[in-house]
């Protein structure tokens, strides 16, 4: 199952942070212990007054070509584990979303 949801106004997206990460980039889909998917997201920022948080929404932004300003942060601004509201075309979102997690249907178990 994707780590997304569509709403009326364009997606959310459960997100696990990596902050000091190294790069910037989307690292695929993750399954978490609970059974809940999370699209995995890491970032060069530090977790620092919110660094990481807004590295987290630029990089979506950017790799989804939405303006910034469409890319908002809905829960988890201390945590590891975040929802992202992304506004724009759920359809347009959702196929960006799944070119960007790699997903392909045939391997969603693995």
């Amino acid at each position: 199952m994707a780590p997304w949801r569509f709403s009326t106004t364009g997606i959310s997206i459960a997100l696990r942070v990596t902050p000091r990460g190294g790069r910037d980039g989307v690292d695929g889909i993750e399954q978490l212990s609970d059974g809940r998917s999370v699209l995995k997201v890491r970032v060069r920022a530090i977790a620092d007054g919110g660094e990481a948080n807004r590295a987290v929404l630029a990089l979506l932004a950017k790799s989804l070509g939405v303006p910034k300003a469409s890319v908002r942060l809905l829960s988890g601004a201390t945590s590891r584990l975040k929802q992202i509201a992304v506004d724009g075309d759920p359809a347009r979102l959702d196929e960006a979303l799944s070119r960007l997690a790699s997903v392909d249907s045939t391997d969603q178990g693995n």
